[in-house]
């Protein structure tokens, strides 16, 4: 969906329109893809694009706020587009997560693991509540003037096509491939380790066999190579290895 921010009065407010979704067969492929590896955790949850993701996302929106959880409050919605609030204040910054821990790099391990449990402590009231959400990286979490973390973009719904505990394990593994890296070059990848293995066990045993079913079928990501040279990507995927399985 495209998105536009306008200022009106004191307040921010943006809008998102909607737009074509993503293609029938890429999904096919993706699912053939999560059948061949039997990882249920890469099955692919469909974004139609149009009136429907609209009516996903504002739908979803209400819904973590009517479980107290943070997300932008929906002002306004039609078939094609909705309004809704910012999260920050004109005068106060509504940084993404994954700013936060990029600024607290320059401040050591101790300040790069403080902004990283956030997003842990985050997640785990969202599944809490019952709820997952739609890309569970850093990106998508917003630490709002008062503390707290909000969420953001919610155009799919993955407990529509996926059972919850493969919704909470494919959270987990998003949100630790959207920030190892982060923390293997702050030097608090380690320090990390029991952090996310207390996080790992308060997950239902369920969504836990799932996540290790999961990491299981990763250990090729241990012979990746750890050169810059092959890109962002390849360091993504070696340093959330390392994290999750890695001893």
């Amino acid at each position: 969906m495209s998105t536009m921010r306008y200022e009106l009065g004191q307040e921010t407010v943006w809008v998102k329109c909607a737009n074509t979704g993503n293609p029938s067969s890429h999904y096919r492929l993706l699912k053939a893809l999560a059948v061949i590896m039997r990882a249920p955790v890469l099955q692919p949850v469909p974004n139609p694009g149009g009136a429907q993701t609209i009516a996903t996302e504002v739908r979803r929106l209400r819904n973590f706020a009517a479980k107290g959880l943070r997300a932008p409050t929906v002002l306004a919605a039609t078939e094609q587009a909705f309004l809704m609030r910012h999260l920050g204040q004109r005068d106060q910054e509504a940084p993404t997560l994954s700013q936060s821990i990029e600024r607290a790099m320059e401040h050591g391990p101790q300040a790069t693991l403080q902004q990283w449990q956030r997003g842990l402590e985050g997640l785990a009231l969202v599944h809490a509540q019952g709820e997952c959400l739609s890309q569970a990286a850093a990106r998508n979490m917003v630490c709002c003037p008062d503390g707290v973390i909000g969420f953001i973009d919610f155009e799919d719904d993955p407990a529509g096509t996926l059972p919850l505990p493969v919704c909470h394990a494919r959270d987990a593994l998003n949100y630790a491939q959207s920030t190892a890296l982060f923390l293997l070059q702050a030097h608090a990848l380690e320090q990390a380790k029991p952090l996310w293995r207390a996080f790992v066990a308060q997950l239902s045993a369920p969504a836990r066999q799932v996540l290790q079913d999961s990491i299981a079928r990763m250990t090729w990501a241990r012979f990746l190579p750890k050169s810059r040279k092959l890109g962002r990507d390849t360091q993504r995927v070696r340093a959330a290895y390392s994290l999750l399985g890695e001893p």
